[in-house]
C-alpha cells in the first residue's frame, strides 16, 4: 500500500509540474505573440516610408494621434479607475525624475568630453531631461498594463508637461540671453502664451474633464452610449497609428552618433538606477505601479525642448551669427530626437515583454548599472588611449 501510494503521488507531482510548466508557456506565448504583432505594426510603418515623403504627412499623422486618438484613450482609462488621493502624487513622482535628470546630465558630461556651456551641453540638458511618453510608451502601456496602467501614466505625463512646458522654456530663454548680448525678451508674455497652450491641448482638456465628472460621481458606464462609442472608436486608433508612425518617422541619420548612443545609453541606465530608488523609497509592491516607475522614465526625449531650441536659433539665425556661436545646436538635437524614439520602444517593449522580471529591485539595479557602464566605460577607455597616445610615440 505504501509503494503505491508514493507511485500515486510522484504521478500527480509530475503532473502538476507539466501543468504549470504548459501554464508558464501559454502566457509566455500571449505575451510573445503581442510583442510580435506591436512590432509587426512598426515594420509596417517602415515599409509605408516610400509613400509618405512629405514632413507634412507625417506631421498629419502625428496631429490625429496626439489631438483625437490618445486624447480618447486617456480619458476612457481616467473614466474607468477609482479616483482617490494616492493619483495625484504621480506627477510630482515624475517632476522628480525631470529635474533628477537636469540636475544629473550636467554632473556626467566630463565622461562624454563635453562642456556644460557649450552649444552641445545646452543641447543635451535641455532635452535628456525631457520625457514624450505619448508615442514611446503609452501604446505598450495600454496593450500590457491595461486601462488602469496607462491613466497613472498619464498622470504622471502631467507633471511631465509643466517641466517640458513652462521650466525648460525658462532655462532656454536664460541659455539665449547670456549668449545673445542686447537682447530683450518679454519673459512674462512667453509665459502667458505656453500657459495658454498648456490649456489649449486635448489631452489636458479631457484629463480634466475626466477627473471633474470623476469628482461628481459620473463614471464611464454612465456616459451616454453615443459619446462612450465615439470615444471608443476614436481610441482603437492610437496603438497601430502611433506605431506605424515611429516605423515612418524613424530616421537614424548620419553624425555624431556615437555620443547620442553613449549619452541615451547612460541616459537609460540612470534612469533604471532612478526608477529603483523610488520603488524603494516607497515600497512599491503592486506589479503595475512598479513597471510603470520602469517604463515611464524611460520614455523618448520630448519634442517640445527641440521647440525651443529651435526659437531661438532662428532668432540668432535671423542676426546672421554663425553656428559655432549659437545658443544651441540644431542638428544635434534632431539627432537626438531620431535616435531616442526607437531606442526608448525598444527598452520599454523588451521590458513589458518580460512579464513580472522587472518588478525585482535586483534586476532593475543591475540592468541600470549595465547601461550605466556601457553608456560611459567605452569613452573613458577612448579617453585613456587617446591621452595614452602621444607617450608611447
Amino acid at each position: 500500500m505504501g509503494p503505491s501510494n508514493a507511485t500515486t503521488n510522484r504521478w500527480r507531482a509530475f503532473f502538476l509540474l507539466i501543468s504549470q510548466y504548459t501554464f508558464t508557456l501559454f502566457l509566455m506565448s500571449e505575451a510573445l505573440q503581442k510583442t510580435i504583432t506591436l512590432i509587426l505594426l512598426i515594420v509596417l510603418g517602415l515599409i509605408l516610408r516610400g509613400k509618405f515623403k512629405s514632413k507634412d504627412q507625417l506631421n498629419g499623422i502625428k496631429e490625429i494621434i496626439l489631438s483625437v486618438a490618445l486624447p480618447a484613450t486617456i480619458f476612457i482609462a481616467l473614466m474607468k479607475i477609482q479616483v482617490d488621493s494616492t493619483l495625484f502624487f504621480i506627477p510630482l513622482a515624475a517632476l522628480a525624475f525631470n529635474f533628477f535628470m537636469y540636475y544629473a546630465s550636467p554632473v556626467a558630461f566630463g565622461f562624454f568630453g563635453v562642456d556644460k556651456d557649450s552649444s552641445t551641453g545646452r543641447t543635451l540638458v535641455m532635452l535628456l531631461p525631457s520625457l514624450a511618453p505619448g508615442l514611446s510608451a503609452f501604446p505598450f502601456i495600454a496593450e500590457f498594463l491595461g486601462e488602469e496602467g496607462l491613466a497613472k501614466a498619464a498622470m504622471a505625463d502631467v507633471g511631465n508637461k509643466f517641466f517640458v512646458l513652462i521650466f525648460l522654456y525658462i532655462i532656454a530663454m536664460n541659455m539665449f540671453l547670456k549668449n545673445s548680448v542686447n537682447e530683450e525678451a518679454n519673459l512674462s508674455q512667453k509665459i502667458k502664451d505656453l500657459l495658454l497652450s498648456l490649456v489649449k491641448e486635448p489631452i489636458n482638456i479631457l484629463l480634466v474633464l475626466a477627473i471633474t465628472l470623476l469628482s461628481l460621481g459620473v463614471s464611464y458606464k454612465t456616459l451616454p452610449s453615443v459619446v462612450s462609442d465615439l470615444f471608443d472608436k476614436t481610441s482603437a486608433m492610437m496603438t497601430p497609428l502611433v506605431l506605424i508612425f515611429i516605423g515612418l518617422a524613424v530616421q537614424l541619420k548620419e553624425g555624431r552618433k556615437r555620443l547620442v548612443m553613449s549619452m541615451l545609453t547612460f541616459r537609460a541606465g540612470i534612469t533604471l538606477l532612478f526608477s529603483a530608488a523610488l520603488i524603494a523609497l516607497f515600497n512599491l509592491s503592486d506589479p503595475t505601479m512598479v513597471l510603470l516607475a520602469v517604463v515611464v522614465p524611460l520614455s523618448s526625449a520630448s519634442f517640445w525642448p527641440f521647440a525651443h531650441i529651435s526659437v531661438f536659433n532662428l532668432r540668432e539665425e535671423a542676426k546672421g551669427m554663425s553656428k559655432e556661436r549659437r545658443t544651441f545646436d540644431v542638428e544635434l538635437a534632431v539627432l537626438i530626437l531620431a535616435f531616442s524614439l526607437p531606442m526608448s520602444t525598444i527598452l520599454i517593449l523588451g521590458i513589458l515583454s518580460t512579464g513580472t522580471l522587472f518588478t525585482h529591485l535586483s534586476t532593475i539595479v543591475t540592468a541600470g548599472v549595465v547601461l550605466t557602464a556601457l553608456g560611459t566605460v567605452p569613452n573613458l577607455v577612448a579617453k585613456a588611449m587617446f591621452k595614452a597616445a602621444p607617450s608611447e610615440a
